[in-house]
């Protein structure tokens, strides 16, 4: 997920009691929510696609949701000695306990992985006893609707605070609906899912899109309509999109023209780090003949036609081998 919801989600928690365990308990929320993405610093070092085999992964482990919040509890800890020693340190803390800067430092942290395994760009959750990644495909990564939500209440609640009222209830309240919409959500994924595999399993043999009755179905959360899905099914390099009508129904349709097949790019691996790194990554590949002829690596789940953006490999060398006929 985006840095606010992220950030959102740690100053609700503090604002539901938690803040009071500790002097500096809101920045210990708040930054341990974010902290596992200390790994974007990887675009000063990494070119092209290489970032997307790194993102994502040691950082959001099981080791560095123990160390990164350690890390952050000491420095905590040290800062609120260095104000004291200074005679900087503001008379309204409280008292600063460095059991529980760690605790909700590892609260805060845990939040991030929760999050970020809800989208479908994925998470390395076992990071490094495992490569392997996990798909929540529940929530799109910037979701306003939650931003709303947990936004208004925190502002609500900190008001509340000022003015002396009970300002815990509106941010335990609103953690309970936010659980709720990502259940919500979780039950709408499902749905397409199972409704999209039933579709494909059902394809008629002398369909053009037969051979995609054996394909996986990932249903992609849109931006803003949190009730609808992009549904795709992927088959070894060929993939559709299944829009839903109205009525309940799907049909089948290629959106992407200027198809090619997806070469075969294993003898790559190791020569391109870019290539590399972008099979390792990519859940729903393709590739496509670009106007200047370039072939384009491309992940379903994140296409745009207009662009060559940050989730597209250039293939120069590589000719296009159009699709054969339906």
């Amino acid at each position: 997920m985006d840095n606010l919801t992220h950030s959102l989600v740690g100053a609700l928690l503090g604002q539901a009691g938690l803040k009071k365990k500790t002097g500096l308990a809101m920045p210990a929320l708040i930054i341990g929510a974010n902290l596992p993405d200390v790994d974007a610093a990887c675009f000063f070092w990494l070119e092209g696609a290489e970032h997307l085999g790194f993102r994502r992964g040691i950082t959001h482990g099981p080791p560095a949701l123990v160390l990164l919040p350690l890390i952050l509890a000491g420095l905590l800890y040290a800062f609120d000695r260095w104000q004291t020693k200074r005679g900087k340190r503001p008379e309204g803390r409280l008292p600063v306990n460095f059991k529980w800067l760690f605790l909700l430092s590892f609260i805060g942290c845990l939040t991030h992985p929760a999050l970020d395994w809800l989208n479908v760009y994925g998470i390395r959750l076992l990071e490094p006893f495992s490569s392997q990644w996990f798909y929540g495909d529940t929530l799109f990564i910037i979701d306003v609707w939650l931003w709303a939500l947990m936004g208004f209440a925190t502002w609500f609640s900190l008001r509340r605070e000022k003015r002396g009222g009970d300002w815990k209830k509106p941010a335990r309240v609103a953690i309970a609906v936010s659980l709720a919409y990502i259940g919500l959500n979780g039950a709408i994924t499902y749905k397409f899912e199972r409704d999209g595999s039933q579709y494909v399993a059902g394809l008629d043999a002398g369909s053009s899109f037969a051979e995609m009755s054996s394909a996986e179905v990932i249903a992609s959360p849109i931006p803003f309509d949190f009730w609808a899905r992009e549904t795709l099914a992927v088959n070894e390099g060929r993939w559709l999109t299944l829009i839903r009508y109205d009525s309940g129904g799907f049909h089948a349709e290629e959106i992407v023209s200027g198809r090619c097949l997806l070469p075969d790019l294993e003898s790559d691996r190791g020569k391109d780090p870019g290539v590399d790194a972008f099979l390792f990554w990519s859940r729903a590949p393709f590739a496509e003949r670009a106007e200047d002829g370039t072939v384009l690596l491309r992940d379903a789940r994140f296409y745009d036609p207009r662009a060559r953006d940050r989730f597209t490999v250039a293939l120069p060398e590589v000719e296009c081998e159009e699709l054969p006929a339906g």
